[in-house]
């Protein structure tokens, strides 16, 4: 149970970090190139 909850705990920051940061058109830019090269 205790090693579910700390992946839980993990995911959720993960998820709010990215819901509470929109992305700028400089970061999708940078995103895009990560793909390409």
């Amino acid at each position: 149970m205790g090693e579910i909850a700390g992946f839980d705990k993990a995911k959720l920051k993960k998820t709010e970090t990215r819901e509470n940061t929109l992305p700028t058109k400089e970061t999708i830019e940078q995103e895009k190139r990560r793909e390409i090269s």
